[in-house]
Parts: C-alpha cells; structure tokens; sequence
C-alpha cells in the first residue's frame, strides 16, 4: 500500500477520526522516525500542517516548506482552516468531501518535495 492509499484508509474509516494532520503525517511515520501511534498522538490538535511537520522530521530545508505553502496556497487561496472552509462552504463544498481533498491534496504535495530532498 502506497502513502496516498493508506491516507484513504485513514480519512474513511469511521471507529476513529483523523483529523487532517494526522491523516497526513501517520502516512509518513516511517520515514519521520516515529511510530504510527506517535504520529496519531503528535498531530491530535494541528490541522493541516502535517506536511510540514513531516518535511522537518524528514529533514528537509525550509525551501521545500515554503514551496509546499506557496503551492497549496496559490491551489486553494489559503492555508488556514476557516478560510478554507469558509471558501468551500461559498462554493457549496461539503465539508468531509473538501476536507479529503485539502489532505490529498497535502500527500501529493509532500510527497514531490520529499522526492526532491
């Protein structure tokens, strides 16, 4: 199972949430040093910022950070959780649906800049 099929499983499973962090960072435990359960429990109260988490604890710079920012920013028109929402919501998004989408959307983009490091 590759990163983006395991952050699938995550996002659908209905005996436990992953909220957007750890549906992006427990993906990527492995290559961050940590367990998946310590990656469940460092991402409990952060929202999308898994990503960015797992390029630090991967090592990489903080250009690859603000590339990943900048080009979920430039996707999307935000970073921050109520706006993005707020533009769903205005766009008639259902959340879960526009929630999966900023996580995949995260996984693809983390994954190209960890290729790159």
């Amino acid at each position: 199972m590759n990163r983006m099929e395991e952050t699938k499983g995550l996002r659908g499973r209905t005996d436990i949430h992953f909220n957007c962090c750890q549906s992006v960072l427990v993906p990527f435990a492995d290559q961050c040093g940590l367990s998946k359960e310590a990656a469940y429990q460092l991402g409990a109260h952060f929202g999308v910022t898994g990503a960015l988490m797992a390029l630090g604890m991967a090592g990489a710079d903080n250009d690859a950070a603000l590339e990943l920012m900048r080009r979920f920013r430039a996707n999307n028109q935000a970073l921050d959780c109520a706006t993005l929402l707020r533009l769903a919501s205005q766009r008639g998004e259902e959340r879960k649906c526009h929630c999966d989408r900023m996580v995949y959307e995260a996984v693809e983009l983390l994954e190209e800049q960890l290729e790159k490091k």
